[in-house]
Formats: structure tokens, C-alpha cells, sequence
């Protein structure tokens, strides 16, 4: 009877040993696991802190300032639609009208230092006189790369409707600013161009004018600036 007793509590001791190993097995596979997912949530978070970092220092430092907001006196003669609005020649006319006011603007802009590039064909400008609001955005027919010795105002980029504006390059040592895709960084230096009679029927003495240029990613820039009371000359600085 001892030696059956014996072999009865060898078989427990080795039932209790194999019950042991499952147990161990089982926490290892467990702990594992938990670490497996520990790591790749800290690599997720990590990959989300970088890009919020990321997209915050994008949202404070790009962003563009002006320089200078020009425009120019003269007389223009506009047509009016009733259906249409403000046109500048072709279809169906309900009155003419000339004007001698500021019809044509320029905003020089550059880039904030340390921003990155912005896209100026995701940009909108904002304009208003109080009275009418304008949202414009980029018209690639209307793109100048060079200035010519007739002046900023003289090249072709200011036949625009009242929803859009051109740009005139100015410097850009790298060429990154081009008709399909304008885009300026570190350095370059750009005018948007307005038809300020397609937006209000030009600029009278003493207009008032806020505007605002939004990119896309950054910080907005906003102006505004008032149309001297007697306008004589023929090229004014406006900001």
C-alpha cells in the first residue's frame, strides 16, 4: 500500500507541475500580447503628436505679409447688365458709364519669416467697401512673370471679373511661381492683381477698403486702407 501511495503522489506533484507550465505559458502569450499592443499605441501616439506638432507650427509660422497695396487713376469705361452685372465689353447693355477713379490694384506680398510655401492658387481674398463683399480666388489667365519697363501696372493681368485676381511675379530665385502652380517660399515676392471696377465700379476719394488674404494653411493677413480725398496723380500708394 506505501508503494501505491507513493505512486499516487508522484502523479500529483507531476499533474500540479504541468498545470503550473500551462498557467506560466498562458501569462507569457498574455503579457506579450500586452506589450505588443502598448508598443504600437505608443508608436500611434507618437506618430499623432508629431504630425499635431507638426501642423501647429505650420498654423503659427506660414502665413504672408504685405508690403505695399498700389493703385492706379484713371478713366474707364464700363458697361452695365442688369442681368449679369458689371461687364467690361460683349453681350447685351443696359447703360455705359465712365469713370475716373481707381480701377486697377496691386497687393505685394511675401511670405512670414519661417513659414513654409504657400500655394497661391489655394489662396482667397477677401474685399469689401461696406456696401459689396467680394470673395476672389486664382485666374491662371491672368499670370505675368516679369514686370516690364512700362511700369507694374501695364502688363496684362488686370482683365479679371470680380470673383477673381492674377499675380504678377516679382522674385523667385528658385522659379517655384508659375501659372499652374504659384507658389511662393523663403524670399519670393508676388503682386495679386484686382479689377476694382469689376468688385465696386473702381475706387472713389475717401473709399474705405477691408480685405483679408487667407491661405490655406496659416495665419490670416488682414488690411485696410482708405483712398486719399483728392486724387490728382496717377499711381498711388494706398497702404
Amino acid at each position: 500500500m506505501s508503494i501505491l501511495n507513493g505512486h499516487s503522489k508522484i502523479h500529483k506533484i507531476a499533474s500540479m507541475g504541468i498545470g503550473a507550465m500551462i498557467v506560466f505559458i498562458a501569462m507569457v502569450l498574455a503579457a506579450g500580447i500586452s506589450a505588443s499592443v502598448l508598443v504600437q499605441t505608443a508608436d500611434r501616439l507618437e506618430m499623432q503628436a508629431m504630425e499635431t506638432g507638426r501642423q501647429t507650427m505650420a498654423e503659427v509660422s506660414t502665413g504672408l505679409r504685405i508690403t505695399d497695396i498700389g493703385g492706379k487713376y484713371y478713366t474707364r469705361s464700363m458697361a452695365y447688365n442688369a442681368t449679369t452685372g458689371l461687364i467690361l465689353g460683349g453681350g447685351t447693355l443696359d447703360a455705359w458709364h465712365n469713370f475716373s477713379r481707381i480701377h486697377n490694384l496691386t497687393i505685394t506680398i511675401t511670405p512670414l519669416a519661417g513659414s513654409m510655401y504657400v500655394d497661391l492658387s489655394s489662396v482667397v481674398l477677401e474685399l469689401s467697401n461696406s456696401t459689396t463683399k467680394c470673395i476672389l480666388t486664382y485666374d491662371s489667365n491672368n499670370f505675368q512673370g516679369t514686370v516690364g519697363s512700362s511700369g507694374l501696372f501695364a502688363v496684362n493681368a488686370f482683365d479679371l471679373a470680380p470673383n477673381k485676381f492674377g499675380i504678377i511675379k516679382l522674385q523667385d530665385a528658385d522659379g517655384s511661381c508659375t501659372s499652374s502652380n504659384p507658389v511662393l517660399n523663403k524670399g519670393d515676392m508676388a503682386s495679386l492683381t484686382v479689377n476694382a471696377s469689376a468688385c465696386f465700379w473702381g475706387l472713389d476719394s475717401r473709399d474705405c477698403i477691408w480685405g483679408a488674404i487667407e491661405p490655406e494653411e496659416g495665419s490670416l493677413c488682414q488690411f485696410s486702407f482708405m483712398v486719399p480725398a483728392s486724387l490728382y496723380n496717377v499711381i498711388y500708394n494706398l497702404y
